[in-house]
């Protein structure tokens, strides 16, 4: 017997958002660990707010669903809040029934300054990784470090003199014959970017600089640094994480050749870190010598160096490490560790169900 195509919508509804949910979802899992993490954030999501006037947005909700904008590429927050509105997977992992309302896209913006004001997206990296460190997902004495551009959300064209405040060229900047610096030249709509290159042959671009401290058994992001383009860049971001790691026992840090400088080779052995750098032996000598290089941990480390790559291009993939879309420094910041903060988490779950 054919049936009929009439729709009639139910008085009553017995169901619940988790309902929609497949049981084995990794979502749930994901999940799980969010709230365990955000269990340890509670006092600082109260100081972030007033204790008077009209209750807000819950912080909670928020940052899951920022997670959810990073975990799935969703590219705007606008187009975040459209999916959270009919996607039953998002609307039960933010934390909203099939009748709450979904908030506008402006309670992002307003709510972004207070997170960069208070660190969250910095303590919900480390909230995330002492859960890492409970479950017994990390290692606490071998890591390795690197540095990564993301591309500025900004224009070759608004890169012009500090006392040019005329309206951009129409066509493309013509730079022939002009010496660009960072103390006569700046990015009109993003001061904190500056002009970078990776290395020889390369282009320059308007950029910031990513840096990631991984340990070697999970590669699990354990700290992270976003900081202006500079030539010392990754060497003072290196030793500012390391610094933070320094404690009674030796640790080992794996980097590349960059990271092959006496700066950093003394500034890691004060802070009880033996440095596992590849040698640079490019028209110079290395500053590392056979003390090092002939342990078998040396090998060790230089092996399993490469993993620091992973959570770049996990984040690169679709994802704003690649090129922002936020302009500062400190905005663009707390993405990026937002950014390690999804990563982990994925991570975390596939090592958990392997």
């Amino acid at each position: 017997m054919r049936g009929t195509d009439n729709q009639q919508d139910s008085l009553f509804s017995y169901s619940a958002v988790s309902d929609f949910v497949p049981a084995h979802h990794p979502l749930r899992r994901i999940r799980a660990l969010v709230d365990e993490a955000l269990d340890g954030m509670r006092g600082t999501l109260l100081v972030s707010y007033s204790h008077t006037g009209r209750p807000s947005v819950a912080p909670e909700r928020i940052i899951r669903a920022l997670l959810l904008q990073v975990l799935y590429s969703i590219r705007s927050e606008r187009q975040l809040v459209e999916q959270i509105r009919y996607n039953m997977l998002y609307r039960w992992f933010v934390g909203l029934s099939l009748d709450d309302a979904v908030w506008d896209a402006s309670t992002f913006s307003k709510n972004r300054e207070r997170f960069v004001d208070h660190r969250v997206t910095g303590q919900l990296l480390e909230q995330v990784v002492s859960v890492a460190r409970r479950r017994k997902l990390l290692s606490e004495e071998h890591f390795s470090v690197d540095g990564s551009l993301v591309e500025a959300w900004a224009s070759m064209g608004s890169y012009r003199r500090k006392d040019d405040d005329s309206d951009p060229p129409a066509g493309p900047p013509d730079f022939r014959g002009e010496s660009r610096r960072s103390d006569t030249h700046e990015c009109k709509t993003d001061p904190d970017a500056r002009l970078y290159r990776k290395g020889d042959g390369q282009p320059a671009r308007l950029c910031y600089i990513t840096h990631a401290l991984t340990d070697n058994r999970h590669a699990l992001v354990v700290d992270a640094q976003l900081t202006q383009a500079r030539g010392t860049a990754e060497v003072d971001a290196a030793l500012d994480m390391l610094n933070r790691r320094a404690g009674q026992s030796r640790l080992t840090v794996g980097a590349d050749r960059l990271y092959d400088q006496q700066r950093f080779i003394d500034g890691a052995r004060a802070a009880r870190v033996t440095p596992h750098v590849a040698q640079n032996t490019r028209r110079r000598s290395s500053c590392i010598d056979g003390r090092t290089t002939r342990h078998a941990g040396y090998a060790k480390s230089i092996h399993a160096r490469h993993r620091v790559e992973t959570p770049f291009g996990w984040g690169k993939f679709n994802r704003s490490l690649k090129r922002t879309m936020l302009r500062g420094l400190k905005r663009v910041g707390a993405q990026a560790l937002l950014v390690y903060t999804g990563y982990n988490l994925v991570r975390m779950v596939a090592l958990e169900a392997a």
